[in-house]
């Protein structure tokens, strides 16, 4: 990949279908970046003493998007090394053990990857209009 093409992009996608990890770190890999930092948030079997067999998200989706877009935003300023960010959060039911949301985001060093990686999924959980049934 020629590097004046490799501008930052940020890759957001709401969808139904199965997540994929390989897909989502693949998206933000770059040539001059050493770090790619991930966030896997998978459904597990128990909420507060509850036995849980699947999850199921619902979304506003315009205002989903134009939020996410926001945490985007709010990560460039924040860590302006960061080069490609990737935000993709499954809708509807999740089984237990799969992934509700994978977080990529790719920096050439690790500190700005790994942090903003955290203050992606925290933001996200506390402001993006995406709401989990039990």
């Amino acid at each position: 990949m020629d590097e004046s093409e490799d501008v930052p992009k940020d890759f957001i996608k709401l969808k139904s279908e199965k997540l994929s990890v390989d897909e989502v770190s693949e998206l933000v890999i770059s040539p001059c970046c050493g770090a790619v930092s991930l966030f896997i948030g998978t459904t597990r079997n128990n909420f507060e003493g509850k036995k849980v067999i699947h999850l199921e998200y619902e979304a506003y989706m315009s205002m989903a998007e134009t939020e996410i877009r926001k945490i985007c935003r709010d990560v460039r300023q924040k860590w302006p090394s960061v080069k490609h960010i990737a935000v993709h959060h499954r809708l509807g039911v999740v089984p237990v053990t799969e992934a509700s949301v994978i977080i990529a985001v790719s920096s050439p060093h690790r500190a700005e990857s790994l942090e903003a990686v955290m203050y992606c999924i925290n933001t996200l959980k506390a402001s993006v209009p995406i709401w989990k049934k039990f």
